[in-house]
């Protein structure tokens, strides 16, 4: 068969059965709208099934093909040259914009203590709630760790913060994501893929028509307890617990699952990680750099170590509350929470 008369079609089906033959699937199980990771397909056997492909189709083929079109229907639609892969960027909707231009938050996607959605969280602020508690059982033995005196070594001088309810609890599937590898995976990573999610949900933007795109994603991200607790584990690190783990994966797993094509940066700036975030976000929006941005922050308490450390230094509050610029201040509390906002220059919002 020549290469010309090769359609989207065809080579979707070429791709299900070598997807089948070589992972063992059957084909009716391949769906292939479904990232090829989620079907385990590993970076060695991604190289061969792109050789694979260009040896039938008599092309020359980039090696990271499967990478740059993760799906079966979008390889497929690109090799045959079709003009309906999914693009919703219109051409008034590209280019840069004035340094002035107002940039506009047209989604937004949250978990907070108290609020597991925006509307949620603005009951909360607007009935003056306190979302502050004890640490909760299943993070970690607070008395095991606590005494009021701070210079006790390994113990911190509060029991107080902002927690998130059931962050074990993920939905993979929904994301494509095989289990053995969700289990490896930082519940930062999994928090941002479900606000992150929502927001584009709330933006009125469907992620299917976003897909190779110029949307941006910047993530503010400082901590990583979950990674430490499993690199402590040398038996049970698995190729799995690096990307689960790694700050940078926390923004490109985002662009790679919606298959965003512009800049995907993860940023630690300690407490203004997130704004920092937005802050790139905006610039990028205005270089033109970005057509859409996703933009956000999240910290997960796994851990009692960093509050051990600011014990140490004398930061954290003993009763749990932050009393900024108040002659009674001693310290402050911390907090989980994820976020993602959907941004846009104003004029291209309406």
């Amino acid at each position: 068969m020549s290469d010309s008369v090769k359609t989207a079609e065809v080579i979707q089906a070429w791709l299900v059965s070598r997807l089948s033959e070589t992972l063992g699937i059957e084909p009716q199980a391949i769906d292939v709208r479904e990232p090829f990771v989620s079907y385990g397909l590993g970076s060695t056997e991604a190289v061969s099934l792109a050789g694979e492909l260009a040896e039938w189709l008599d092309r020359k083929l980039s090696p990271a093909l499967v990478y740059e079109y993760s799906t079966i229907e979008a390889l497929a639609s690109h090799l045959a040259g079709s003009s309906d892969v999914p693009g919703p960027m219109r051409g008034a909707d590209r280019g840069p914009v004035s340094d002035h231009e107002p940039i506009t938050v047209i989604g937004i996607g949250c978990r907070f203590p108290g609020a597991n959605d925006p509307r949620a969280f603005w009951d909360l602020l607007r009935n003056g709630v306190d979302a502050i508690s004890e640490v909760p059982a299943d993070r970690f033995d607070q008395w095991a760790f606590y005494d009021a005196d701070p210079s006790v070594p390994g113990k911190m001088n509060t029991r107080w913060g902002g927690f998130l309810d059931q962050v074990d609890r993920f939905y993979a599937n929904f994301f494509g994501i095989a289990p053995r590898e969700a289990l490896r995976m930082d519940p930062q990573q999994r928090l941002l893929l479900e606000v992150t999610w929502e927001a584009l949900q709330d933006a009125g933007q469907a992620p299917e028509r976003l897909a190779g795109s110029q949307v941006g994603v910047f993530i503010g991200i400082s901590t990583g307890d979950y990674g430490r607790r499993q690199w402590n584990d040398l038996a049970g690190i698995d190729a799995y617990s690096g990307t689960g783990n790694a700050p940078s994966i926390a923004a490109n797993r985002i662009s790679y699952l919606f298959d965003f094509r512009a800049p995907s940066i993860a940023i630690d700036t300690a407490c203004s990680s997130s704004l920092v975030a937005i802050h790139l976000a905006c610039r990028s929006l205005r270089s033109g750099e970005s057509a859409l941005a996703v933009a956000g922050g999240v910290n997960l308490i796994l851990s009692p170590a960093i509050a051990i450390n600011f014990t140490k230094a004398g930061a954290m509050a003993p009763d749990g509350r932050c009393k900024a610029f108040d002659a009674s201040a001693n310290g402050y509390v911390r907090s989980e929470g994820a976020g993602v906002v959907v941004l846009k220059p104003l004029s291209r919002a309406v």
